[in-house]
């Protein structure tokens, strides 16, 4: 019995002081390399994620119309995609938990919400849908410019 025990402690064996060296070296050479370009760059990083936010929101609102049969109004807006919406028109058919997974957050990564409109001016047989960027405010220039669903220049 004792002789089983020990052959059995002689197989389990911790990581060695090299291979614990060798993952702090290569967890400083990616902080050096990912860290600066991340911390350097904040308003790049909001203006990324504004489009992906527009995207994933379009993406959730097309899949609403599928069931609904029709875009959620202006007055119902994007919270339509999060619960369902009582005022008329009610969707024919909701998706149990909503449209959004994760993340039901519906404000831009300023901290403003996003500017939804159904039918839209510029996208009439769909929605405008748009983030006022970094300043808060419509129009604007590089990271205050606005990011919409209907002017790829722009966004």
């Amino acid at each position: 019995m004792r002789r089983r025990r020990m052959e059995w402690d002689s197989r389990e064996r911790g990581f060695t002081l090299i291979e614990i060296m060798v993952v702090v070296v290569i967890l400083g050479i990616l902080a050096a390399v990912v860290v600066p370009a991340i911390i350097g760059r904040p308003d790049e990083a909001k203006v990324q994620a504004a489009r992906l936010d527009i995207e994933g929101l379009t993406s959730a609102l097309e899949l609403y119309k599928l069931d609904a049969g029709n875009f959620p109004t202006t007055e119902q807006g994007l919270d339509a995609l999060v619960r369902r919406p009582t005022s008329p028109p009610e969707p024919r058919k909701y998706a149990a938990g909503g449209y959004l997974k994760g993340n039901k957050n519906l404000l831009d990564p300023w901290g403003n919400p996003y500017y939804y409109l159904s039918p839209g001016k510029h996208n009439p047989q769909s929605f405008d849908l748009m983030s006022f960027g970094s300043d808060g405010i419509e129009g604007g220039e590089g990271n205050g410019a606005d990011l919409t669903n209907w002017d790829e220049t722009r966004s």
